[in-house]
């Protein structure tokens, strides 16, 4: 069966986008168990993120504070000194990440984070702060050496979440052209150069990168999963996306 769109009528009709995001990750979980070799074990994570709005201006503490630095006096007692004024107060709206994934464990050295699998959220694109964190969270998995997945079916977002990544770290993949497609998949890890090809000129770790643009009515991908530098497993994207479908009723 194809890609749907899960954010437009006449799925979105019937369903929420977050019910198929929320059941993906335990269906891919399901799928992983069945290729994981032995000593590695995976698990979902949902997280739905909250909007917190914070007006700095506008609490107001009836008592007096009683914080501050405390200084000695010269009968032995103590007393409160205010504290300085900040240098800068700002009014500002401070989002809470979706996180949609599964997680991939080596148990052989207590539940080591080896694979994460990101399922994106419209609200990981829909601000330029949110597209932000969620690069930033993944080039912080890569330097702990952790194998990262992403797929991304937000239709309403025209936004490239790979493209953003490749920016932050100063890299480009001219594959990607002017106007990089907003459905997409992509695994990515980082891995030492080998010893042979090192040089004090050459910048000793290696990003490699399998990415795949994706469309609306087509099937889904199959994506590498990496879990030491030298084993993976191949995860098709398609068999969870379907079975998930199939229970939710999402035709």
């Amino acid at each position: 069966m194809p890609l749907r769109d899960h954010f437009r009528s006449p799925v979105k009709n019937r369903h929420r986008w977050n019910e198929l995001h929320a059941m993906w990750p335990a269906m891919l979980v399901r799928q992983l168990f069945d290729i994981l070799p032995a000593g590695y074990v995976a698990a979902p994570s949902v997280h739905i993120g909250q909007l917190f709005e914070i007006d700095v201006s506008t609490f107001e503490v009836d008592e007096p504070s009683e914080t501050g630095s405390v200084t000695r006096t010269g009968d032995g007692g103590v007393a409160l000194a205010a504290p300085p004024e900040p240098t800068l107060t700002l009014e500002t709206d401070l989002s809470e990440q979706d996180e949609f994934e599964v997680r991939v464990y080596d148990t052989e050295f207590g539940q080591q984070l080896v694979a994460a699998i990101e399922i994106v959220s419209p609200a990981n694109k829909d601000r330029p702060e949110n597209r932000r964190a969620f690069v930033a969270k993944v080039a912080a998995l890569l330097q702990k050496d952790v194998c990262v997945s992403v797929i991304d079916l937000v239709t309403i977002r025209q936004f490239n979440l790979y493209a953003d990544l490749l920016e932050l770290i100063g890299e480009a993949d001219p594959k990607l052209g002017p106007t990089p497609p907003h459905l997409y998949s992509f695994t990515i890890r980082s891995r030492k150069r080998p010893e042979k090809k090192r040089s004090p000129r050459k910048k000793q770790s290696l990003l490699d990168l399998w990415y795949y643009p994706m469309a609306l009515g087509q099937p889904l991908p199959t994506l590498p999963i990496w879990l030491k530098s030298e084993l993976s497993v191949l995860l098709p994207f398609e068999p969870s996306y379907e079975e998930t479908c199939r229970l939710l009723h999402i035709s």
